[in-house]
């Protein structure tokens, strides 16, 4: 095997204005763009891809979460590809494989290819998704680094903001496996301006060794809690099999861990309680949004009579108002401290699914809708960069890419659990999402729920909080659109710490 690529020990060069850095810039927005419009749009898409394939909520559930199983559970293991190979080629190559994975989703003949294919999507993103913002942060000279961040954050978040509406065109449109198949030019575009444009770079650091049993140790819990969760309506011994095994699998993860000399998740990363407590509260936080958006879409759509366009256009006010208000939340919390935000921030979030109640047949969108997205966007305007400042400051700076990656994917897996388990929770059968009536009662029984968790979040937030937040200026905390997962920032490089960009 060749030797990685090693990191260049002169401070990187490339400016914003120059030709190479609007390139670098480019691709790396059209690559996480990719990933992170496939976690919004397709939300909206379930209605029309359940009517086509004649598929019951359960294969709409494993469409959103065979997504999430591997993306959360290889998230961190990408990063460490791309660290130790070559940033520039592990991005690559999950661009590519995400495109390939793509196509055979907008192909696919069936719920079970389209399941399938959606889990091979998760590893493409699982590659590309790490080294997007690793390569800004390897490539640009420090005097420019913070601009270049804060742009690639800005231009995701607009992307964020406006992939429901994308995706609503797309089905009302030519359809819905165009949801997919959007990606494949998109890739044709980034993979050889990255090759051609971005340069190489690696931790030469690195040890070569990957926790590769962690990594299938810990997806495996994942895919097989949430296969338990998903097909526990049908009460067989396989489901009360799978629980068991899910189990034991994420028992084994933490032994791994814990004995492995370079593990994927060290364990005593958890002893800053600072850190443990806000990944907590980030588990509440993020398991209720994926439950929202997931039966919102479908609430609008089913129940109120929404066109997918309709339903897309209806969700922009969340992402909207967080592209615009972040940046000053994150200011916001840095005088006052994380505590306040952190505890009324998903308060107003459970306030906001509460007032969603009001969504029921011909629900008028001024009167209805609008005012629970905007309360819910305010919620989340008020946490989400406090949030991700407050996990990055719980722990040194050299682990600052490390603490970001577990609650990237720690946010991930709250999510497909929630998708899984909410609703079993409240009574929702296989084929609820086809008779209006049916989701709507399930749906008014699912909207507190979400509230409950997020109190939950607040309170723990409330009584356990206490250190005020740190100087963060990191753009990517505080200019970020997407619902779905806080931000991640990259491991740090020696270079990057010689220069302060802490």
């Amino acid at each position: 095997m060749a030797a990685p690529p090693q990191e260049n020990p002169a401070v990187p060069a490339v400016r914003i204005a120059s030709g190479t850095g609007k390139w670098i810039l480019l691709t790396t927005v059209l690559g996480s763009s990719m990933a992170m419009l496939d976690s919004t749009v397709v939300n909206v898409a379930l209605p029309r891809i359940g009517r086509d394939l004649d598929a019951d909520l359960t294969a709409l559930q494993w469409t959103v979460n065979a997504y999430m199983v591997t993306l959360a559970g290889l998230i961190l293991l990408g990063g460490a590809l791309g660290d130790h190979f070559g940033r520039r080629k592990i991005f690559v190559i999950g661009v590519v494989w995400f495109a390939a994975a793509s196509l055979l989703c907008g192909l696919a003949p069936t719920s079970g290819v389209l399941v399938a294919a959606r889990a091979l999507q998760g590893v493409g993103g699982a590659l590309l998704t790490p080294g997007s913002l690793a390569l800004i942060q390897a490539s640009f000279h420090p005097d420019d680094r913070a601009r270049a961040v804060g742009l690639w954050s800005g231009f995701g978040g607009i992307g964020a903001a406006v992939g429901p509406f994308l995706g609503g065109w797309l089905v009302d449109g030519p359809g819905w496996r165009w949801v997919f198949l959007l990606n494949v030019p998109v890739a044709l575009l980034c993979a050889p301006i990255a090759v051609r444009h971005v340069p190489e770079s690696a931790d030469g650091r690195t040890h070569g060794r990957f926790d590769v049993l962690g990594a299938a140790l810990g997806a495996l819990s994942l895919a097989l809690v949430t296969y338990a969760l998903i097909e526990a309506h049908g009460g067989s011994v396989l489901v009360v099999v799978s629980a068991v095994a899910g189990v034991a699998a994420g028992v084994a993860f933490v032994s791994v861990e814990r004995r492995r000399p370079d593990p994927m998740m060290p364990p005593d990363i958890f002893a800053s309680r600072q850190f443990t407590v806000v990944n907590l509260v980030t588990l509440c936080v993020y398991a209720a949004f994926a439950g929202f958006f997931f039966l919102s879409a479908l609430q609008l759509q089913v129940v109120a009579g929404y066109s997918a366009l309709g339903a897309g256009t209806a969700l922009l006010p969340t992402t909207a108002l967080m592209l615009l208000f972040s940046a000053r939340s994150g200011a916001l919390a840095q005088r006052i401290g994380p505590r306040i935000p952190l505890t009324v921030g998903p308060l107003l979030c459970a306030a906001g699914m509460l007032l969603m109640l009001r969504v029921g047949p011909d629900a008028s969108y001024v009167a209805d809708v609008l005012p629970a997205l905007l309360v819910l966007g305010l919620g989340m305007v008020t946490l989400v960069a406090p949030l991700t400042a407050t996990v990055l400051a719980s722990v040194d700076v050299g682990r600052a890419g490390l603490a970001s990656g577990i609650n990237n994917a720690a946010a991930r897996a709250a999510g497909l659990v929630a998708v899984a388990a909410l609703p079993l929770l409240v009574g929702m059968g296989p084929e609820a999402y086809r008779v209006p009536e049916q989701f709507d009662d399930a749906f008014r029984r699912a909207m507190p729920l979400c509230a409950a968790v997020l109190t939950v979040g607040a309170v723990l937030a409330f009584a356990t909080v206490r250190r005020p937040a740190p100087d963060c200026r990191r753009p990517e905390c505080r200019t970020h659109g997407c619902v779905t997962a806080p931000p991640l920032e990259p491991e740090r490089t020696a270079g990057a710490l010689d220069a302060g960009q802490v």
